[in-house]
């Protein structure tokens, strides 16, 4: 299943925790384990927002220069590139890891890749050239910076890969920002736009709205507001998606 544009646009205006706690109704994965990074990742270009897009994938070892003895592997691997519906993005596992050697980005990387579709990457080893990568309009969660390239060159692609501790599946929908991301598997992905807004708006019905009109009362009556209101908000969830309850 692919999302429609709108759809896309829509997933995109919220943050990745918003996105999570619709995701958290519909699912049936573990939701304290599955889909998302469960090591830190770092967003490089925070002031450009969320990313969401599909996964293509790609296995890297800058370390090793033997790799570049395979024939036609960038021309191939850009042709896979092309050849999956956008928007995509990038998740980029690095054999090198934890001792990231070279960067697969900079600069020219971003650019190609932005012309063949790709709004950024995920990639847990490094990245270099940030600044123009920024301006390409290319968005980059990473494990670090780096200043060279070493020998980097596209190994292995469109294949399960592993990154952050999390394996993504080629064709996952993710969305992604300073947080972290989360994968969604197809069967997931009618629902959860429509999740994501109505779990947002239990929250501002019910707990924040609670919180946010305590002054005055005691702390009695605050924790007694609170916790009625939190009571309201699983209720909610509960008839909206059956048994879970959502976080409060």
């Amino acid at each position: 299943m692919s999302l429609s544009h709108s759809e896309l646009l829509q997933l995109k205006r919220w943050n990745t925790p918003t996105i999570y706690n619709g995701w958290e109704q519909i699912t049936r994965r573990d939701c304290a384990a599955d889909a998302f990074n469960l090591e830190e990742t770092r967003d490089f270009m925070p002031q450009m927002g969320p990313m969401i897009g599909y996964a293509i994938t790609l296995v890297i070892e800058p370390s090793r220069k033997e790799h570049k003895q395979v024939a036609n592997a960038w021309e191939d691997y850009r042709k896979y590139v092309a050849s999956q519906a956008g928007p995509k993005i990038v998740v980029v596992q690095d054999n090198d890891k934890p001792q990231v050697i070279g960067s697969f980005w900079g600069e020219v990387n971003s650019n190609v890749h932005r012309a063949l579709g790709c709004v950024g990457t995920i990639t847990d080893g490094a990245i270099r050239d940030v600044d123009e990568m920024t301006n390409a309009g290319f968005k980059a969660l990473a494990r670090r910076l780096c200043v060279g390239h070493a020998h980097s060159i596209p190994v292995q692609w469109g294949c399960e890969v592993e990154v952050f501790g999390t394996k993504i599946q080629p064709g996952q929908l993710i969305h992604a920002d300073k947080h972290g991301f989360l994968a969604v598997d197809a069967s997931e992905q009618g629902e959860l736009l429509e999740a994501s807004v109505f779990m947002d708006q239990n929250e501002c019905d019910t707990v924040i709205a609670a919180a946010r009109s305590c002054a005055g009362l005691s702390s009695e009556e605050a924790v007694s507001r609170i916790n009625a209101a939190g009571g309201e908000f699983g209720k909610a969830a509960r008839e909206r998606f059956g048994s879970n309850d959502g976080e409060w």
